[in-house]
């Protein structure tokens, strides 16, 4: 088919323009962007503002990890505009790198330390030796009190890498915490699970350029126009690849495929299945590859054999020729690609939804080639940093927890006493929160996360959190969050700290400063500095540190020998190439790293093969009902990240999409007497949401709705199931039997 290029995709997308005369301009000058053009778009650029200063940083938004700079003029941050160097998005931004700048001065910032001082009392300002003393004597009494089980921290995936290598060694290393973990759990877990239990290791196979060569590209779950827009141009110039669009919505991502299977809520499973059985069937199969580099391969053809197209169609909702077209094109194809999200991975199979993917790409050798991969979009700017070397699912370099050699190595190498690293990776998020409701965790910090709005069941959470007998917030903005909080911690933001970022095909970029934070504001690196000196172990813990490019080169080295293998990485030679990908040891020869792993077919596996597994679907337990008849769905929309804590106070992203809608296919709209503009409220067996606005379109089919997750206003979360993947602890924030009512 035909796909929109140019102008045509700039408008689809909403990516910013660079133009060939611009991007000379900025090679020319090496350390100045392309020429400057006042947008009044965004609000940021016009002559009377214009910067006297460029600063080469990355987004720190979504994982795709673009390239930009930053306009600075009299200290503030006035523009920002794409780098046209850059490997990852060679000068494009979409809306919310576009405008990214005008969150450092926006309203809301935390300038100060916040303290309540007596139970139930005002939050008031304080000073930082007394947030960091109320902090590390409230901690230490519970932990003597209690033990290591009283106290848990969770993270996020928005700091830079050395600041989540400085936590993990506080928090493991020096405090022998057994409960850490961060919000990356609530989106990637099941990906970084699903790669486990398939390679025997966390990590992408495959990279960003897979996209421009495969023959085949399969979406499933995946909206990257919305969701990582500036991967969408790969796509789409992609002229001789077969797109097939997985989404039970027509998103925008499925207006421009080749084939789109609408399938079913929770039916994925089903219809990956069944293409197996068709490649199966055909003779489709690599055979060589299969028997070289896999096992599991008899149990799996004999599981997809009960898998018949017309099972399968009455399953998903698709036209059994729709299925078989898709098998027959991704089993034929030379290169084939999968990439998947947020539909994948929210869901109570999702770690099983993704084994099946990797396994679609193993029985067609589909793995380690140029094209040809198995790929989990990442949602954070450095969600990747912190699987890596944050120290929350696996010890730092992708050790295992249960490993008695892998835990003395790391006690090692960090100079701390074996036996005060946990012997397990200990609870996850959901895990964490349930802790708390049952009283065995007492304190609790949270760093750079929104969970008031971002967890599933509302209510439930901020049962918990008013549970607590010490709650530490770490935070750049006041969030309904840091509102409950005991201590509130200001911290930097993008653009006001250094460090480095690692996207999605493990691409490692620098962050750097470009002004400085407000007010009594710190860097988080120079938080958990303080906050070990508090606690007394910060020459133990990190010696001789005073910037992050000190815990860059501790990591680089800690990392060495690991499939994530950062030896090789420097700050000057992620400058020479724009960005590194890992595996990269001194001896890598390619200045950018290593694109792809796996090449050789081996795998972190004890037998060096890769698992094939067979799954089989479950049903959705919170089903629609009588009384509960629609079934609820929500994700993201370009214009807003997570739960707006940045994007929701910038003025042009908060006027293109100002308030959270409920989409309502027209004939349940006729059916409920419903038109695109009214009011609705909708109802789940755990909360109401209410004053949605009514947009009624074919975008979603009968007897579903589609509510974006990022308001808090009208919080998704109030309807949502707290159910979780048994696996890798994701919660399944796509499927809740809903009802809606005029208001």
């Amino acid at each position: 088919m035909s796909r929109p290029g140019g102008a045509a995709l700039t408008r689809l997308l909403g990516l910013g323009t660079r133009s060939e005369e611009a991007a000379d301009a900025a090679r020319a000058a090496s350390t100045s962007p392309r020429a400057y053009v006042a947008d009044d778009r965004f609000g940021t650029l016009n002559e009377t503002r214009k910067p006297d200063t460029w600063v080469r940083t990355t987004c720190g938004y979504c994982a795709v990890g673009c390239g930009m700079f930053v306009g600075v003029k009299d200290g503030i941050a006035v523009a920002v505009q794409g780098d046209p160097d850059h490997p990852v998005n060679a000068g494009r931004l979409c809306p919310k790198g576009l405008s990214e700048h005008q969150t450092l001065a926006a309203q809301g910032r935390l300038t100060t330390p916040l303290l309540r001082r007596s139970a139930g009392g005002a939050q008031e300002p304080a000073t930082w030796d007394e947030a960091l003393g109320a902090t590390v004597v409230g901690f230490n009494r519970l932990l003597h009190e209690h033990g290591p089980e009283a106290v848990a921290v969770i993270s996020t995936g928005q700091l830079v890498t050395e600041e989540f290598y400085a936590l993990g060694k506080l928090c493991r290393g020096g405090l022998g915490l057994r409960h850490y973990d961060g919000n990356t759990t609530l989106c990637m877990s099941s990906a970084v699970a699903g790669y486990k239990r398939s390679f025997g290791s966390d990590g992408p196979p495959g990279a960003y350029e897979d996209l421009e060569q495969a023959d085949v590209i399969l979406l499933v779950g995946a909206n990257v126009a919305d969701n990582h827009p500036l991967l969408a141009p790969r796509v789409l110039d992609n002229a001789g690849a077969t797109v097939i669009v997985v989404d039970p919505r027509v998103t925008k991502t499925a207006m421009v495929a080749d084939l789109h299977l609408a399938v079913r809520p929770r039916s994925d499973i089903a219809l990956v299945n069944g293409m197996l059985k068709v490649i199966i069937d055909e003779g489709l199969v690599d055979r060589a590859y299969v028997d070289a580099h896999t096992e599991g391969f008899a149990e799996l053809a004999a599981h997809v054999a009960a898998y018949d197209l017309d099972r399968v169609a009455v399953d998903c909702g698709v036209p059994a020729d729709q299925i078989r077209e898709a098998a027959l094109a991704f089993g034929r194809a030379e290169r084939a690609f999968v990439a998947w999200t947020m539909g994948v991975n929210h869901s109570v199979q999702g770690t099983e939804t993704v084994t099946l993917l990797n396994t679609l790409c193993l029985v067609t050798g589909n793995v380690g080639r140029a094209g040809a991969a198995p790929f989990s979009l990442t949602g954070q700017c450095n969600a990747m940093g912190t699987r890596e070397a944050g120290g929350t699912a696996s010890l730092p370099g992708y050790r295992n927890w249960d490993d008695p050699a892998a835990r003395a190595e790391m006690a090692a190498l960090w100079g701390v006493p074996a036996d005060r690293l946990p012997t397990e990776r200990g609870r996850a998020y959901p895990d964490i929160i349930d802790g708390v409701l049952d009283g065995t965790i007492k304190g609790l910090w949270v760093i750079a996360t929104n969970p008031v709005v971002s967890f599933p069941n509302r209510a439930r959470l901020e049962a918990a959190i008013r549970k607590l007998d010490l709650f530490v917030v770490q935070d750049g903005f006041a969030t309904p969050t840091t509102a409950m909080a005991d201590v509130v911690l200001p911290a930097a933001i993008w653009g006001e700290k250094d460090g480095t970022y690692t996207n999605a095909e493990r691409r490692v970029s620098r962050v750097r400063k470009a002004v400085e934070p407000p007010g009594q504001a710190k860097a988080d690196f120079d938080i958990f500095l303080a906050m070990a000196q508090a606690f007394g172990m910060a020459g133990e813990l990190y010696p001789g540190w005073t910037t992050p490019e000190d815990a860059f080169i501790e990591w680089a080295r800690v990392s060495a020998g690991r499939l994530c293998d950062y030896s090789g990485i420097t700050y000057d030679r992620i400058d020479a190439a724009g960005g590194v990908q890992w595996p990269c040891t001194p001896e890598t020869e390619a200045v950018g790293g290593t694109p792809r792993i796996y090449a050789d077919g081996v795998f972190q596996t004890p037998s060096g093969r890769a698992k094939l597994w067979c799954v089989t679907p479950q049903p959705i337990s919170d089903a629609p009902s009588s009384r509960y008849p629609f079934l609820l769905n929500t994700g993201r929309t370009v214009e807003h990240w997570h739960t707006r804590t940045k994007t929701g106070r910038v003025a042009v992203l908060d006027h293109l999409a100002p308030e959270a809608w409920v989409e309502i296919n027209p004939v349940d709209a006729e059916h409920l007497g419903l038109g695109s503009g009214d009011l609705v409220r909708l109802a789940s067996r755990r909360g109401v949401v209410d004053d949605l606005l009514v947009r009624v379109t074919a975008i979603v089919r009968e007897g579903e709705v589609f509510v974006p997750f990022h308001y808090d206003e009208r919080c998704a979360n109030r309807l949502t199931v707290d159910e979780f993947d048994p696996i890798s602890r994701e919660p399944n924030y796509k499927q809740a039997a809903v009802r809606i009512e005029r208001m």
